[in-house]
């Protein structure tokens, strides 16, 4: 059987990606998931025309993947690891994208002929809109790296970096970040209540502007300081809530007191 990619965990994650992959690298009928949840399975193959297995004893014995993409989650990783050792060799590579999964980890659970990128996409990724970052073993070849890179920005943009510490300030920042932008679209909406808005329409007005200006900075070539100016004039309303937001006990402080505490969290359970 020809399966050029195999993805195991078709959830939340792995089925985002498997829908970039669809639009533009792969074909259907070049991918396997295994997914041990029926319901799950079902929806891949009616919306994406995958085929899945609930287990790795369902795929086929002489499939022999270019790709295995781990996309389970990390406590279930230990479980999951060793039903794919046999494909560990120069001719395919494996893709984690589970946070806290270090590359030593898969070395000893794969073997040490294992071609491992370690990959830390965020949830945007479902909208195409992600940002993953990625960290390649030296036994990665340069085209399995294209080719992790081209599967990657599928969902989004891709960066790499060469040291793999730094994964986990990656996933404090940008793995962790959409929940940060969640919770700016919460308090400023609260913020408009306090100060006299009806519910409905502060949180209104909170998604459509967070929303809107991160399309805008999207779209623009200039630097967030340059955008935050341009919205700034001299002695108005935006100058009298920046100088709360932007005062040396504020924003800044408290945001990277968070990121070093999620970069330290992250490190433990990478253990």
């Amino acid at each position: 059987m020809t399966v050029k990619l195999l993805l195991v965990g078709g959830g939340k994650m792995g089925s985002a990606m498997m829908a970039g992959w669809l639009k533009k690298s792969l074909k259907p009928e070049d991918v396997l998931v295994v997914e041990p949840f029926e319901e799950t399975r079902k929806l891949l193959k009616s919306t994406l025309g995958v085929e899945s297995v609930p287990d790795a004893s369902g795929i086929p014995a002489d499939a022999v993947p270019e790709t295995v993409v781990l996309a389970v989650k990390p406590q279930m990783m230990d479980d999951a690891i060793g039903d794919y050792t046999k494909f560990a060799g120069p001719d395919c590579v494996f893709v984690s994208v589970a946070a806290g999964k270090t590359i030593q980890y898969f070395e000893q659970k794969l073997g040490p002929d294992a071609a491992i990128v370690r990959a830390m996409p965020n949830t945007p990724a479902a909208v195409g809109r992600g940002i993953t970052v990625g960290y390649p073993n030296h036994l990665v070849s340069e085209s399995q790296r294209k080719w992790a890179d081209e599967l990657l920005q599928s969902v989004g943009e891709v960066a790499w970096v060469d040291d793999e510490s730094q994964i986990d300030c990656v996933t404090a920042l940008s793995g962790g970040g959409p929940a940060y932008v969640f919770l700016l679209v919460e308090v400023m909406a609260q913020a408009g209540i306090d100060n006299g808005l009806p519910g409905d329409l502060s949180m209104q007005l909170a998604r459509a502007t967070v929303a809107g200006a991160g399309e805008l900075l999207y779209q623009s070539d200039d630097e967030a300081a340059t955008l935050r100016k341009n919205v700034t004039s001299p002695g108005g309303t935006t100058a009298e809530a920046l100088k709360v937001l932007m005062a040396d006990d504020a924003l800044q402080p408290l945001m990277t007191k968070a990121i070093a505490e999620a970069t330290r969290r992250s490190r433990e359970l990478a253990g």
